[in-house]
This record gives C-alpha cells, structure tokens and sequence, in this order.
C-alpha cells in the first residue's frame, strides 16, 4: 500500500503470493498469568470438607482456563518450605493438562512457608512482568510482617495479589448473644481475630499489594473478578 516502507517487506511471503507483502507487528497483548499456591501448613485449615488448598487448586484452574481463553499466558508455582514445582507460563495447546498434573499431586505440608524462597526462585524463573496471584493465609499481623519483605521485593517487579481466607467458623460465635461470661470472652476473642484479618489487608494495601480477602466459598468468584479488573485497567 501506499505508504508502506520498504524495509518492512517480507520478500518469501511475496515469492509465494506473487504480489508484494510486508510485514505488519502490533504490541504484545499476551501476559502471563501465575498461580502461586503455598502449600504449607496455613493451607491445612478445613472448611465444609474442604481444605484451604483444595479451594485454592480449584480457583487455580480455573483461573487458568479463563487467562489462557483471554489469550494471556497461565503458569504455575507451587511452595511450602522450599518451591516444589514451577510450571513456565504458556498458552499453547496441552497446557491445561500439565497444570492438572502438577496440582493433582499437591498436598499440604506440616513445615512452615518460606517466602524467601519462592522470591529467589521467582527472580530465577520469571523474567517477564507478571500477574502473581498468591494464595496463602494469615492469622496475625506478625506472620505477614515476617513475609511482607519479600511480597514488596516482588512487587517491584510483578503484580501481586496476596490471597487468604476468612474464618467462617467463627460466624456463629458473632452471631450469638453471650449468655455467661465465657461465651462473652469468646466473642471478644472472636471479634478480634476478625478485625485482624482486616488489619492485615489494610497493611498489604498500604504498603502497594492489592490483597483479596474472602471466604473459602467466594474465592474463584473473587479471584476471577479481581483479575478482569486487572486486565481491563491495564495494570499489567
């Protein structure tokens, strides 16, 4: 076409056509995408028969499905004490089925969760801009600050959305009206642990991550909206 330069003609695409072609490029659109699970021991916590991993695995895939549909490239990582498995982020065809693969095998471990770790091994593995969507848990302020280092190392270069749970066992004791003065320590007691939880998402927001916190049964739906956020803000 008129216009066009010179430069960008792709001269064995005009021998096979016969007419002249050049060569059109466009920004790269794709990112990556990865689920980042700890499977220590903050992911053993039951929940209506279902462990705090199993719901992070079943948001894991279809989070998964849903990036790659958007032509986004998915990965996976998998960590407790040490990294166990890092799935490199792709889109091609077969890589829902490794990313069943590794989480088919995935169990919750006894030892504590090593942050440092999964960092080094992220700096080692991801060499691209990425979504990182860490599903983990916190129970206090202090077990997020002994990790918060390392999140805010990451979030220099990536995306990450700290993940974790609320207690919805604890529902009932809120619900109740104390009748004694135990039943009254154990709702103070309750009511504390809630707001702790609200304490360690306001401290990860306010220190640039952008945390979701959500009951165990609303976790896809919440993972799957934040990332939609995130794509149509582009973020990334």
């Amino acid at each position: 076409m008129p216009g066009d330069d010179r430069r960008t003609v792709n001269w064995k695409a005009t021998a096979r056509r016969g007419r002249i072609m050049v060569n059109q490029y466009q920004d790269e659109r794709a990112q990556q995408v990865f689920a980042v699970i700890d499977t220590g021991r903050v992911m053993k916590m039951p929940f209506e028969q279902l462990s705090l991993l199993d719901y992070a695995i079943n948001a894991s895939l279809v989070i998964s499905s849903i990036a790659m549909r958007k032509e986004d490239r998915a990965g996976l990582i998998t960590f407790s004490s040490t990294v166990h498995d890092v799935l490199h982020a792709s889109r091609q065809r077969g890589q829902m089925q490794k990313i069943l693969h590794v989480l088919y095998k995935q169990g919750t471990a006894h030892k504590e969760t090593d942050m440092e770790a999964l960092y080094v091994a992220v700096r080692r593995e991801v060499h691209q801009r990425s979504l990182l969507l860490l599903f983990t848990n916190y129970e206090s302020v202090q077990a997020m600050q002994r990790q918060l280092p390392y999140l805010q190392r990451l979030g220099r270069q990536h995306l990450v959305v700290p993940i974790f749970f609320l207690n919805t066992e604890l529902d009932a004791d809120l619900r109740s009206r104390p009748a004694d003065t135990e039943q009254a320590y154990v709702r103070t007691i309750t009511e504390r642990m809630v707001l702790e939880k609200r304490l360690i998402a306001r401290e990860l927001q306010r220190n640039g991550l952008t945390p979701i916190l959500c009951r165990p049964q609303d976790l896809t739906v919440n993972v799957i909206n934040r990332y939609l956020e995130i794509k149509a803000r582009g973020q990334l």
